[in-house]
């Protein structure tokens, strides 16, 4: 990517603020709705996250945003594109015919549904979301489009907690790619 892609990524980096002890204590929360409320930050990071697709992922034909804060960036990016934009979200939340698909969290377990007629066999896809931890929703999200007969061609970040390893349990092969990364 050139000088202006970096530029903008300091300027999205600045306006990203982190909470300590949210949502429980021993918790560092980094909140990208500090970026989205600036409108100028939005339009960047917009840029930011439609140039790292059209480079990484040039033979895309879905965007698929994860409940809840990639779908505020699915929408846009699948528009500005031309493509499908598809929603995964927690079980009973989508209407018709659905698709599940089980995982386990650190506390217990949830589930992940796309409506079955979204999604044509071969399709490919590239995941989004605003933040990988650990990677469980992310991982659930790619098998449950695998199930669908979906390609993931990869998955798009906005920021990645490294020390978290959440890169790690994505399956081999799809290549991560986070426009920010802590410890």
């Amino acid at each position: 990517m050139d000088g202006d892609y970096e530029t903008k990524l300091q300027e999205l980096k600045k306006k990203i603020k982190s909470f300590p002890d949210f949502p429980k204590p021993g918790i560092l929360f980094w909140d990208i709705f500090s970026a989205l409320a600036d409108g100028p930050t939005n339009k960047i990071l917009q840029s930011l996250l439609v140039q790292t697709i059209k480079a990484k992922f040039p033979d895309v034909q879905a965007v698929v945003g994860l409940e809840s804060r990639g779908f505020l960036f699915s929408f846009s990016i699948a528009a500005e594109l031309g493509i499908a934009c598809l929603p995964v979200r927690k079980k009973g939340k989508l209407p018709g015919e659905v698709i599940s698909y089980k995982y386990d969290l650190e506390y217990g377990s949830d589930v992940l549904e796309i409506q079955k007629d979204s999604v044509q066999p071969g399709l490919k896809c590239v995941i989004i979301d605003d933040l990988i931890a650990t990677g469980g929703s992310i991982t659930a999200a790619t098998h449950l489009l695998n199930r669908c007969g979906a390609d993931v061609i990869g998955c798009l970040l906005v920021i990645e907690l490294t020390a978290l390893g959440g890169r790690q349990c994505i399956p081999k092969g799809i290549p991560v790619h986070s426009l920010i990364t802590y410890e």
